[in-house]
């Protein structure tokens, strides 16, 4: 059996078994995880000390956000991570054409989000919510609010551009599923790609309720 295990067209010539290389690119996936919550979570701190600093105009600027959108939002990419479940189970048991529409669900539901975040960024736009000489709002909050906005843009932003690489990273899944290339034996890609969707949905977790709703019922 170890001999045939070399002789297997996914395995790469640096591993003995396709066992070492999933672990070996489970372990990848998961330093990579953490340098980008190394990332994402300085933008999280440099946020909650500004609202810190200036709770009231950040409580102001974030009740303009449109919370039936991001709360829809929540709701989609909840259900995302649960097709991508769905899908990695579905390659474990080599169902190929179950995984190939789980995949295709993903990907349509991280369409949607990025509509929805779309239809906010020109709702913002429209209002004169982007920062920049144009930016517009109430006098005594101006400068604060500004501030607000230009982390809500970076953060949101940021998030937006992790979907997108998330959804092509589902679309080569779906393409190496259809070629029969993901098999019962060798499903690690996509269990490894869904590691990356659902570090991306917990993302949102966080920035929902920070951006969306915390103070925005404080008098």
């Amino acid at each position: 059996m170890p001999e045939l295990a070399h002789h297997h067209p996914a395995l790469a010539h640096q591993f003995e078994n396709l066992a070492q290389q999933k672990e070996a690119s489970t372990l990848g996936m998961w330093v990579f995880l953490v340098t980008e919550i190394l990332f994402f979570g300085g933008l999280f701190a440099t946020y909650c000390v500004y609202r810190h600093w200036y709770a009231d105009a950040f409580t102001a600027a974030s009740r303009e956000l449109i919370v039936w959108a991001g709360t829809t939002n929540t709701a989609v990419l909840i259900t995302s991570s649960l097709t991508m479940a769905l899908a990695v189970r579905a390659a474990q048991t080599g169902e190929r054409r179950l995984l190939m529409t789980l995949l295709a669900a993903t990907m349509a539901l991280g369409c949607v989000f990025l509509g929805i975040k779309a239809f906010e960024y020109y709702s913002e736009y429209i209002v004169h919510h982007v920062p920049g000489p144009g930016f517009q709002f109430e006098a005594e909050h101006y400068r604060h609010a500004q501030l607000f906005f230009s982390l809500y843009f970076m953060m949101t932003g940021l998030h937006a551009i992790h979907m997108i690489i998330g959804l092509a990273v589902m679309a080569v899944m779906w393409w190496l599923s259809y070629r029969g290339i993901i098999t019962a034996e060798y499903y690690n890609p996509v269990e490894v790609s869904g590691l990356y969707w659902h570090f991306v949905d917990i993302v949102w977790i966080f920035l929902f309720p920070l951006l969306y709703l915390i103070g925005r019922h404080a008098h």
